[in-house]
């Protein structure tokens, strides 16, 4: 009996240092000063510098990676509480590039501090996946009136093979990789807990932080966020045509006059009648000479019409509607031009093939997303996103596990609000989240899109929430919907 005591003792003294083994981490989060690449206040204190942690957490004593932070505050401030971190959307920009310069008056820092984020793989990570064969090759596919889709496919294989050539792990650029860098600079910074902001794609991010590692998250502000675990995909079309709606609603509600009378239907069967249509238009990049004949499709007609659909121009999408229905497409074929010339050399490329081909084309069915053109042939084709099926097939990266297309169950307490008229993240996507999160609050912003403002009719409903993120809140504006 006393031999079995002794053994039984033994045992369990074994198990609890193995228990206490996996429990401690495999690697240690740390600091390593950088520059600030932002002109800051000397009346505010700063840190700037790089979170180091391994590539592929599954791997600890594999390679590390490099990821720029932005840390600042009032110098009467406290360090390690009342503070918020920022990374933005996307995925594939950078958060710190959104800022030029930082005044003691911006406005997070009535709140406490603030931290600028990037995503691994972004610009000025170490590494970066930028791939400017990507937008070498939708250039190329315009002067010579070619292929887009097959020239980017190219482009694509180009950068994977460059990118695997030097070692990188690409699977390891991920959405729950990123929430785990979230959580470790918290950590590493001695911060006790963080108010966690996040816009479009990095809601989602914030979502996994609150999943993955609740114990850091003190509250949520999610602005017109796309949870991971939707099938975007399967959706945006119908997120795009539904934003459409309630643009076609507001003019069927204005007694403006007569201009814009029908548009719904005018649009609907003017955009399905142009569906196979190549149009032709002269077309001299800036500072050229040289005049190309370039050829476009009813796809760069709405690139005109959805790309105008911001906070800034939302007004003026019914004029551009009618000037398109009319023929008068060549002002605004131009504009879409000079953007794709231009270049969209801000976004890392493969950080957003990763994060997409891992968490959102992997579980996405193709069937269903074709679906969205029967249902809605005014879109039908049109590309929705840069990253697809084909694109995936070439990235080959891992897809990220079950977990991440199941929904986000917390008490944590979540400022949620959105454009009514938001063509990329719907509302209903806000409906979804605060389903699953009874301390949530959401509001509905009228007449705004993507990125809605905080700030409306004088009131400021981000500081509401922030004073006290429990009290429900009260909107006297007809403009904001709280739900």
């Amino acid at each position: 009996m006393r031999k079995n005591v002794i053994l039984f003792l033994v045992l369990t003294a074994v198990l609890s240092n193995i228990c206490t083994a996996q429990q401690k981490p495999a690697y240690t989060p740390r600091i390593e000063a950088g520059p600030c690449k932002v002109k800051i206040d000397p009346r505010l204190t700063a840190q700037c510098g790089y979170l180091v942690v391994p590539e592929n957490r599954q791997k600890p004593a594999g390679r590390t990676i490099k990821i720029p932070f932005l840390y600042i505050r009032n110098a009467a401030s406290d360090s390690i509480n009342n503070v918020t971190l920022f990374t933005t959307g996307g995925p594939g920009y950078s958060t710190i590039a959104n800022y030029d310069s930082i005044t003691s008056n911006f406005g997070f820092l009535q709140f406490g501090g603030f931290i600028a984020f990037d995503q691994r793989g972004t610009r000025n990570s170490q590494p970066c996946l930028d791939c400017p064969e990507v937008n070498a090759a939708i250039k190329r596919a315009y002067k010579e009136n070619r292929s887009k889709d097959k020239l980017v496919l190219e482009a694509v294989k180009q950068c994977r093979e460059r990118f695997v050539s030097q070692g990188i792990d690409l699977s390891a650029y991920n959405t729950i990789e990123s929430a785990a860098d979230i959580s470790d600079l918290r950590l590493a910074l001695k911060i006790d807990s963080l108010t966690l902001y996040g816009i479009s794609y990095s809601g989602g991010l914030m979502l996994t932080v609150a999943r993955n590692h609740p114990q850091g998250v003190k509250a949520l502000v999610l602005n017109s966020p796309l949870p991971g675990y939707v099938n975007y995909e399967e959706d945006a079309l119908l997120n795009y045509n539904e934003a459409l709606n309630y643009i076609f609603e507001s003019c069927e509600t204005d007694s403006s006059g007569d201009a814009y009378r029908n548009l719904r239907a005018r649009f609907k069967q003017y955009f399905t009648s142009i569906n196979g249509k190549v149009f032709t238009i002269p077309y001299a990049e800036k500072n050229t000479a040289d005049t190309l004949k370039i050829n476009y499709t009813k796809n760069e007609l709405l690139d005109a019409v959805i790309g105008r659909i911001n906070n800034r121009q939302l007004k003026t999408v019914p004029f551009v509607m009618n000037e398109l229905i009319r023929g008068n497409h060549a002002p605004y074929v131009k504009e879409v031009l000079d953007g794709i010339f231009a270049g969209n050399n801000a976004l890392s490329h493969g950080m957003r093939y990763s994060v997409y081909c891992s968490e959102q084309i992997a579980y996405s069915d193709e069937a269903l997303v074709k679906k969205q053109d029967s249902l809605l042939p005014w879109l039908a084709g049109y590309p929705f996103n840069n990253v697809n099926h084909a694109i995936c097939d070439c990235w080959k990266v891992k897809p990220e596990p079950k977990t991440v297309k199941t929904a986000v169950y917390s008490n944590i307490p979540v400022l949620l609000l959105t454009g009514l008229a938001d063509p990329w993240c719907s509302p209903f996507y806000n409906r979804l989240v605060k389903r699953y999160m009874p301390n949530s609050q959401l509001l509905f912003m009228r007449n705004q899109a993507h990125g809605a403002s905080f700030v409306v009719d004088g009131t400021d409903f981000l500081k509401m929430f922030m004073a006290d993120p429990y009290r429900k809140i009260i909107s006297n504006t007809k403009n904001v919907i709280v739900e």
